[in-house]
């Protein structure tokens, strides 16, 4: 019994930590063009926003902790936005990276699944960001915001274990290229709304007043990690 379950359990990780081989260039370009069509039209994006709030939370929600504060939870509105709340001084490095995160984190998320899809590892992938759901799901403090991650996660899970190789490859293609575009539009809302005078509250503004620096060069890092990261996935995911 135990040598089948050590059997099992090695056969598991060679196929989660094994390598798989890329998809076609048109299954690229295409999984590509789907990210842009749940990104563009303004009224598909109020939705699949959602997907981008669950990385931008959870990036504060995980540096928070990797910076030794306690965290709180994290509530996911119906309107996109989001809230992390964590416990610890209210200054200091800890809480300018976590506030630095949000915005960071959906680009930084693409460019790292883009690393691996680089170098073949679809399925790990797919297994990292699901066991982050989970892990982010223990965080949830309201119904709407466990109703997304059940969801998303579940999504994953799904391809995981039930798709074939070509779906699996084809659905990690369209997630990363999701989160290399979707992590770029944010901080043009972001400027577009400071522009007309509001949310004075933002993650630059709160940055600004930890920091002393303008909160148009907070903005400014916020572009730069996007597309940056942007440039740099999309150069591995083409092999280019």
């Amino acid at each position: 019994m135990d040598s089948t379950a050590s059997t099992s359990l090695a056969s598991l990780w060679d196929q989660v930590s094994g390598t798989q081989p890329d998809p076609d260039l048109w299954v690229v370009i295409a999984t590509l063009v789907a990210a842009l069509a749940v990104i563009v039209p303004h009224g598909v994006w109020r939705v699949s926003r959602n997907a981008i709030t669950i990385a931008h939370e959870g990036g504060h929600g995980m540096i928070a902790l990797l910076t030794g504060r306690s965290l709180s939870g994290i509530r996911l509105h119906s309107d996109t936005s989001g809230l992390t709340v964590s416990r610890g001084k209210p200054t200091g490095l800890g809480m300018i990276l976590t506030a630095a995160a949000g915005y960071t984190a959906p680009p930084l998320l693409g460019l790292g699944g883009a690393a691996l899809l680089g170098a073949g590892r679809i399925t790990l992938l797919l297994w990292l960001a699901t066991a982050l759901l989970v892990a982010m799901l223990m965080m949830i403090r309201n119904a709407y915001g466990a109703l997304t991650v059940v969801l998303t996660g579940g999504m994953f899970l799904l391809v995981s274990w039930l798709a074939g190789p070509q779906v699996q490859a084809a659905f990690a293609y369209a997630v990363v290229w999701f989160l290399l575009l979707g992590g770029v539009r944010p901080a043009f809302e972001l400027q577009a709304k400071r522009s007309r005078g509001g949310a004075g509250d933002s993650d630059a503004d709160q940055l600004s007043r930890l920091t002393h620096v303008p909160a148009g060069l907070w903005l400014f890092l916020f572009h730069a990690v996007s597309l940056c990261s942007l440039i740099g996935g999309g150069r591995w995911l083409l092999q280019v």
